[in-house]
C-alpha cells in the first residue's frame, strides 16, 4: 500500500505578496514545437519576491483574451483556467520543481493507493463552498460524474474513462475503483488547468442552470466571484473563510481583491503596465518580452512549458491523403526560423509531441539532431517528387488573428511554397476558425494542445483514432496499440517504451508537422 499524506505547495496568487508597479508576468515560453507554456500570474512557491505577506490591497491585471466560460469542466481556455484556478481547488494539486513532478492531496486530505486500481480520498474536513455548504464526499462524487459525462463535458470525458466506480464511504471519505490501472488519473484529478478534480457546487450549477460560469461561480478557493462584465472585467474578492495558510501559517489569501482587465490590444495592456495603471499581466505577447525585461521596475518570468504547437494534416484531403507529402511538409518546415521570426526567440524547436516537463518520457538524444521530425529543404524535394503530387498543390491553411497564427502562417507559407505546394492563407474571427478546426473543415491548421506534465494529455486525445481532438483524423492501429500499452500501466519503463513506438509511428506518419 502507497499512500500520500500532506501537502506544501501553494496556490497560485496566494503566495507571492504583491506590490504594484513591482512586478509582471509574461507567461511561459518555449517548449515542445514552438509553444508557449502558460502559468497563473503571480503565481510560486519559491518565489524571488516572497518576503513577508501583507495583508490587504487590490491588484489590477491585464487579460489578453477574453474566457469562454468560468466552469472549469467546460472550457480549456487558458484565459479562463488563470481565473478558474483560483476559484476552485482540486482533489488534488501538482507540484513542479522545474525537473520533476509529484501530486500532492489538496481537497483531498489524503490520498491512499490501495492497489493500481483502488484509490482512496480522505476529504479535508472544514472547508465551505462559497455559498456556505459544506464540501463532502457527494460533492466531489458528483463533480466526477459530470466530468465523465460526455455530453456535459465534451472536452475533459475522456480523463474519466477508466473510472468504474466511485463510493461515498462516509461525509469524508471516497473510494474511487478504476477499471484499469490509470497513470493519467493523478493529472486528471488535479485542479489544475480546469482538469477532471476541479469541483464544482451541485447546488450552484443545478440552479445558476445555463448562466452558471457567466453569473454565478461557486468553489473552495481563495477568491470569490464577484461579476463579469463582457468585454471589460471579472473581479473575485478573497475568501474570508479560505481553508489554507502558508508556510508560517499565515492565512491565505493576502489580497483583498482582484480585477481582470480584459485588454485584447497588447499596445494599450503595455503601456498600461509601463506606466504602472495596471500591475501585472497574464500573457505578454512575445514581441515585448525583451521591452519588458529592460524595465528594471518589472519582473518577466518565463519557463518551459508543456504545451507545443503543430501543423495539422487533414489526412482525409488531397494532397495530405499521400504520406509522402505529409513528410515533405514536415521537412520543408525550418523550424529554427519560426522559433526567431514568429516567437521572438522565446521558444524551443519540437522534434516530437513529448516536452522537457514529461521528464520520465523526454528524450533528449530524440529531440536532437536528425530525429523525429526535421528541417530539410533537400530531402522535402525529393519525397515530393516521389509522391502521388509530383507537379505540387494547392491547399488551404485556415488562420485565426489569435497571438502567433498569422506570423506563422506566413512563415509556413513561404517554406511550402519551396516544394510546390502552393497555400492560400483563410483569415477567420477565433469563433468561427474554431468551429471550423474541430469540425476538421480545413487542409492544413495550427493547433497548440494542452500537454503540460503527462504524454497522455497529447498522445491519447490528439491522435488516437476517433478521439475529439484528432482532428485531422489520422489513424494507424499500431500506434492505438501502444498508446493503450501505456495508459494501462504504472511502469515508467514500460510506458516509456510504448510511447517510443508510438512517437516513431507519429514521426513516419506525419498526421501532423
Amino acid at each position: 500500500m502507497r499512500s500520500q499524506d500532506g501537502f506544501q505547495a501553494a496556490n497560485a496568487w496566494l503566495e507571492s505578496p504583491i506590490n504594484r508597479r513591482t512586478f509582471v508576468k509574461a507567461l511561459g515560453f518555449g517548449s515542445l514545437g514552438l509553444a508557449a507554456s502558460h502559468v497563473l500570474p503571480f503565481s510560486g512557491p519559491g518565489s524571488a519576491l516572497a518576503a513577508k505577506p501583507k495583508y490587504g490591497g487590490t491588484i489590477q491585471l491585464a487579460w489578453r483574451g477574453t474566457p469562454d466560460i468560468l466552469d472549469p469542466h467546460k472550457t480549456t481556455y487558458l484565459t479562463a483556467v488563470q481565473v478558474h484556478n483560483n476559484i476552485y481547488n482540486g482533489v488534488l494539486r501538482i507540484a513542479y520543481d522545474g525537473t520533476k513532478v509529484s501530486f500532492e492531496p489538496e481537497l483531498a486530505e489524503e490520498w491512499e493507493i490501495k492497489s493500481d486500481t483502488d484509490h482512496v480520498f480522505r476529504i479535508r474536513k472544514g472547508v465551505s463552498f462559497h455559498n456556505g455548504d459544506p464540501l463532502t464526499a457527494k460533492d466531489i462524487k458528483w463533480s466526477f460524474e459530470r466530468v465523465a459525462n460526455r455530453e456535459i463535458s465534451p472536452i475533459h470525458y475522456w480523463k474519466m474513462k477508466q473510472m468504474d466506480t466511485i463510493e461515498v464511504i462516509d461525509d469524508y471519505t471516497l473510494r474511487l475503483i478504476l477499471k484499469q490501472p490509470d497513470p493519467f488519473m493523478s493529472v486528471a484529478l488535479t485542479g489544475a488547468t480546469g482538469r477532471a478534480g476541479t469541483i464544482v457546487n451541485r447546488r450552484a450549477v443545478e440552479e445558476g442552470g445555463k448562466s452558471y460560469g457567466k453569473k454565478s461561480v461557486i468553489g473552495t478557493g481563495p477568491f470569490k466571484f464577484v461579476e463579469w462584465v463582457e468585454n471589460d472585467r471579472i473581479v473575485l474578492e478573497r475568501n474570508p473563510n479560505y481553508w489554507e495558510k502558508d508556510a508560517d501559517g499565515n492565512q491565505l489569501p493576502y489580497l483583498d481583491k482582484v480585477v481582470i482587465r480584459i485588454v485584447p490590444e497588447s499596445s494599450t495592456a503595455l503601456a498600461a503596465i509601463m506606466t504602472g495603471e495596471l500591475d501585472g499581466w497574464n500573457t505578454a505577447p512575445y514581441q515585448f518580452v525583451s521591452k519588458l525585461r529592460a524595465d528594471d521596475r518589472l519582473n518577466v518570468h518565463t519557463l518551459t512549458g508543456g504545451n507545443y504547437i503543430r501543423l495539422s494534416m487533414n489526412v482525409e484531403r488531397p494532397p495530405f491523403d499521400d504520406v509522402k507529402v505529409r513528410q515533405a511538409v514536415s521537412h520543408a518546415i525550418n523550424r529554427e526560423e519560426i522559433v526567431q521570426q514568429a516567437f521572438f526567440g522565446e521558444a524551443i524547436v519540437a522534434h516530437g509531441p513529448i516536452s522537457p516537463p514529461m521528464s520520465d518520457y523526454y528524450d533528449k538524444e530524440f529531440e536532437s539532431g536528425t530525429n523525429g521530425q526535421y528541417y530539410d529543404l533537400e530531402k522535402a524535394k525529393v519525397l515530393m517528387k516521389e509522391s502521388k503530387y509530383p507537379d505540387g498543390a494547392e491547399v488551404g491553411y485556415i488562420v485565426t488573428q489569435v497571438t502567433f497564427q498569422p506570423r506563422i502562417a506566413q512563415i509556413v507559407q513561404a517554406h511550402l511554397a519551396k516544394i510546390g505546394i502552393k497555400v492560400n492563407l483563410q483569415m477567420f474571427e477565433n469563433a468561427a476558425w474554431r468551429k471550423r478546426w474541430l469540425e476538421s473543415d480545413f487542409d492544413l491548421v495550427l493547433t497548440s494542445p494542452w500537454a503540460d506534465l503527462d504524454p497522455d494529455e497529447t498522445i491519447y486525445p490528439q491522435f488516437h483514432t476517433g478521439e475529439k481532438w484528432n482532428v485531422g483524423k489520422w489513424s494507424n492501429a499500431e500506434y492505438d496499440k501502444q498508446v493503450e500499452i501505456a495508459r494501462g500501466t504504472f511502469d515508467v519503463k514500460t510506458r516509456k517504451a510504448a510511447y517510443d513506438k508510438a512517437v516513431a509511428v507519429l514521426v513516419e506518419e506525419c498526421p501532423s508537422a
